[in-house]
């Protein structure tokens, strides 16, 4: 199986351009790819594929793209060093996709709970792409042979079938696709929603005030945290029942790495308007360098679509080394 020079385990991230990564996000997961990427060989791409499935207007989609790209190289992913790429700049992965059709069964496919949820909220596009979702990342994910992949809690079911596919491929026709594991690295703030903390903040929130997007203006962002869910306690401390109190203390925590009981004493006898007004300075300074860098990437447009172009070129040539081994295996006629 293949192996980079340097024995560093590979890592495949996929993000899809659905709209900006809210702070969530930010604080959940991608505030440590960069870290994640120095110390591992890690493979990053823009979902595109994966965002037909919702019929989206074809120009936003352009743009979005465009923008998710810009982000992900805002985050000090460098293109250098790893390989950031668009996915349908690298047609491997729909090849791929096919072959791994044919190697997954209907009623696993069907008991994808996904499936089951967006066919209910929209009864109007329930769609052959949205049924074979899981087999396109499948083969994302196994194009590349990697070891890990990063997952939330609402994409374990999409690993596992992953790992099925591979398993049922390399049973029937050979030893081909190493079987990923789940990514474990340093755990990130679970950060709920500001207007109602029992729920996981979310860009599909109908109330814009429930999340803050990672490109927010710092006056909005003041604003949302000061209109941010709270209790009528008035006292800045951490425990069960103070949802959006427990909820802001984690986003403070994170953004400034002082510990619960460090911001029980820094706030003790303050108000909720004190605190308030602190975590949003600390959330402001904490988005301002990724802001200012993707303001300067998204000015300079030749530069991105340079590193767009050059991130699918080395992305399709490891992709095509194990499509070549899938297609010779499974009997396809080979030039």
């Amino acid at each position: 199986m293949e192996n980079t020079a340097e024995n560093k385990k590979i890592v495949l991230s996929a993000i899809q351009p659905t709209g900006t990564p809210t702070l969530g996000n930010y604080l959940g997961a991608l505030k440590n790819w960069k870290k994640m990427s120095a110390e591992n060989d890690c493979i990053y791409a823009v979902a595109d594929l994966h965002s037909l499935t919702v019929r989206p207007e074809p120009q936003q989609l352009r743009r979005r793209t465009l923008d998710m790209y810009a982000i992900l190289l805002a985050l000090g992913l460098d293109p250098e060093k790893n390989i950031v790429f668009v996915q349908s700049h690298v047609p491997q992965h729909s090849q791929l996709a096919w072959i791994l059709n044919c190697c997954t069964q209907f009623g696993e496919a069907s008991r994808m709970t996904q499936f089951k949820d967006k066919s209910e909220k929209h009864p109007e596009n329930v769609n052959v792409g949205l049924f074979t979702y899981p087999v396109l990342m499948a083969a994302d994910i196994l194009l590349y042979q990697a070891d890990y992949v990063p997952i939330g809690e609402d994409q374990k079911q999409h690993l596992e079938i992953t790992r099925d596919i591979a398993e049922r491929f390399n049973t029937v026709y050979g030893e081909t696709f190493k079987l990923p594991e789940p990514y474990i690295g340093k755990a990130g703030a679970r950060v709920m929603s500001l207007q109602d903390p029992r729920q996981k903040m979310s860009k599909s929130d109908p109330n814009p005030k429930g999340f803050i997007s990672m490109l927010d203006d710092d006056s909005v962002i003041l604003k949302k945290i000061k209109s941010a869910v709270t209790d009528s306690e008035a006292k800045v401390r951490y425990a069960e029942g103070k949802d959006g109190i427990n909820n802001l203390m984690a986003i403070y925590s994170c953004c400034t790495g002082k510990s619960y009981e460090e911001t029980e004493k820094e706030f003790d006898g303050k108000g909720y308007g004190d605190f308030k007004a602190a975590v949003a300075e600390a959330v402001i300074e904490e988005l301002r360098p990724f802001k200012e860098e993707f303001a300067r990437l998204t000015a300079d447009k030749a530069y991105l679509l340079e590193c767009m172009t050059a991130g699918a070129e080395k992305a399709a040539h490891r992709a095509q080394r194990t499509l070549n081994k899938a297609m010779k295996k499974s009997g396809l006629f080979m030039l």
